[in-house]
């Protein structure tokens, strides 16, 4: 599996609790190191850059990132929130967050793993108290977990994504009907 960073969620939240790919079958693991989390949030866009992190910054993003997942699949579902998932973004958000900079070049964002990991948090309690969360869908992938923001024409969307789960599902949906339709005419000729 790649190890490059996807942001096809439409939030950064729901990105982040897709950092932790397939969860219904073999679990993959992004925030591996301190690194590998300072990079998702510069190429989420969310910061330009982060001080170095220790391993109990990854520990913490994965607690976050799991109460984030708890909470959305929760509101999608029509389910009551989990008191646990509820502390823990909630204290994260809490957290000051990074404050973005004006230099001579532009807008610049340095945070350390804690603001970094309270933005977001904080997308995730506008997303879940916000207007967008009757667009919530899981991928209609078996083997993805993601949940995306649906702002397709008449919410039709049923993939987080063509490039990642749609092309795929497509394909092998086209290979199974050829191959039926292979096996008929064999059998009318046989």
């Amino acid at each position: 599996m790649k190890l490059d960073h996807v942001f096809i969620c439409g939030n950064p939240a729901l990105d982040f609790a897709a950092t932790l790919r397939a969860r219904r079958s073999e679990r993959f693991e992004m925030f591996v190191t301190p690194d590998r989390l300072n990079a998702w949030y510069v190429e989420s866009g969310l910061v330009d850059a982060v001080s170095p992190g220790q391993e109990a910054d990854v520990e913490r993003a994965r607690t976050v990132r799991e109460a984030v997942h708890r909470l959305v699949t929760a509101r999608r579902l029509g389910e009551e929130y989990d008191g646990a998932a509820l502390t823990v973004v909630n204290n994260a958000a809490r957290t000051p967050p990074a404050v973005p900079q004006l230099t001579p070049s532009g807008r610049w964002t340095q945070a350390t793993p804690d603001e970094a990991l309270s933005l977001v948090a904080r997308h995730a309690v506008e997303l879940l108290s916000g207007p967008d969360v009757p667009l919530l869908k899981e991928c209609g992938s078996p083997e993805c977990t993601r949940t995306y923001i649906d702002r397709s024409r008449g919410m039709r969307r049923q993939w987080c994504g063509m490039d990642s789960c749609g092309n795929r599902i497509k394909a092998a949906a086209y290979r199974a009907r050829k191959r039926t339709a292979t096996e008929a005419s064999r059998r009318r000729t046989s």
